[in-house]
């Protein structure tokens, strides 16, 4: 039962989507298992740059079959926009899947997101506007809509009013808005529901059949283990667990069918949104990154925040997730520099500490603690064996991996699909 979880170790944007991506010729099936649109994958076929925002990497490769998971919160105009987008390029969108169990983000979700984060003020969380958190609460509270009721007009409209009783409530008497009509959102949801069927399926079961036949099932997270919502930096974290836990809950699949857990390492640190980040830099190192490494969201166009590598979080990302193996990605960005600082401790009230602090008191007070490593000035991107790097490109990727605590299995050296160094094979 070849079964592959693909997260990010990190605070999410740290290449999944190229992972994903290089490994899809080799599987059959690749699912998303939790998030919405507020995920961004970025993928270089070629000279084509795809950004995907619900859909699984896996639909850009020819014979895979990408599936959305009861886990994953859809938003059908966005899933309808960004699968019209691929089939304008020429890409085959036919064999997408998606659970009849997977909730449904509704127009009410949206505005509750909006006005709730606005209310928020100096206090906001960062969401990306998108109705991906309040969406997960109706979820949670047994008041959210499902792909399944698109497909029953009378379920869909007592669960629509049941929603609104409520938040129409909050939305007049709290913020000052108008109320939103049942009917209206029905119709809308409605008019969604027949060009969504031919992708509507029992996923579960298809998944579970395909692990007993021996096929390879590649389950690809959003975000990252740092915005996971019970082993994140809560608050400041999605509303989901992009965690490989979450592989098994937003998929359908027992944790006995998972064979190899993947973390995606970018070779220094980003984050997007509010919430503590130890490493960030404030100065043209920084800016530097940013401006090199194209740190962008690719969901919300937002300049990321960056700093150096942090091995205090690649440990706890190993822990949580039972990693088996890193993908180093963005190696490339950091030539140039003569040495490259990398956080291997934190100090909090004038302590060593090297583990993550459950404390979110600690950890907001964490300073790092950095270790300097030589850099290389050598242009990395036509490397196709580890022996083509640098020896100080070598020299950093394996203390990299020494604090990590797995072995890093490939390298990205480049934004390019064979841009990649292939240590040992994820398969």
């Amino acid at each position: 039962m070849p079964a592959l979880v693909l997260l990010g170790a990190q605070w999410g944007d740290e290449g999944k989507g190229k992972a994903t991506d290089l490994l899809g010729g080799s599987v059959d099936y690749v699912v998303r298992y939790q998030g919405g649109n507020n995920a961004g994958h970025t993928v270089v076929v070629g000279d084509q740059k795809y950004a995907l925002h619900l859909l699984p990497s896996g639909i850009l490769s020819p014979g895979c079959t990408p599936v959305i998971g009861n886990g994953v919160v859809v938003d059908p105009s966005v899933l309808l926009s960004e699968l019209s987008g691929l089939n304008e390029r020429g890409v085959d969108t036919s064999k997408l899947l998606i659970s009849g169990n997977a909730h449904i983000i509704t127009p009410y979700n949206v505005t509750v997101d909006k006005v709730t984060e606005r209310f928020l003020g100096k206090r906001k969380i960062g969401t990306t506007g998108r109705g991906i958190g309040p969406t997960y609460a109706d979820k949670i509270n047994r008041v959210g809509i499902r792909v399944q009721d698109l497909y029953d007009e009378s379920i869909l409209t007592q669960k629509v009013e049941a929603a609104l009783d409520a938040k129409n409530q909050i939305l007049t008497k709290l913020y000052n808005r108008r109320a939103i009509a049942a009917g209206q959102v029905v119709e809308e949801l409605l008019g969604y529901a027949e060009q969504i069927r031919p992708y509507v399926a029992d996923t579960v079961l298809v998944l579970n059949q395909a692990l007993d036949d021996d096929k390879v099932v590649l389950f690809e997270g959003g975000q990252g283990t740092l915005l996971d919502i019970d082993h994140g930096t809560y608050p400041f974290v999605t509303s989901s667990n992009p965690t490989a836990g979450g592989a098994c809950t937003g998929a359908g699949v027992g944790p006995t069918k998972i064979s190899r857990v993947i973390g995606i390492l970018k070779a220094y640190t980003t984050r997007v949104g509010a919430g503590p980040f130890p490493t960030e830099l404030f100065d043209k190192d920084g800016e530097a990154l940013r401006e090199i490494g194209g740190e962008r969201g690719v969901t919300t166009g937002r300049d990321r925040r960056c700093g150096w590598f942090d091995a205090v979080i690649a440990r706890y990302a190993t822990r949580v997730n039972g990693l088996t193996d890193f993908f180093l990605t963005k190696l490339d960005v950091l030539t140039g520099w003569e040495q490259i600082p990398v956080c291997v401790a934190y100090e909090i009230d004038g302590k060593r500490v090297e583990e993550l602090p459950y404390s979110q008191t600690d950890f907001h007070h964490a300073k790092p603690v950095y270790e300097m490593l030589p850099g290389w000035s050598e242009d990395i991107t036509g490397a196709k064996t580890f022996s083509d790097l640098p020896k100080n490109a070598q020299a950093y990727v394996k203390a990299l991996e020494e604090m990590s605590g797995a072995p890093i299995s490939a390298i990205g050296v480049g934004p390019g699909r064979d841009e990649t160094i292939e240590i040992n094979s994820f398969l």
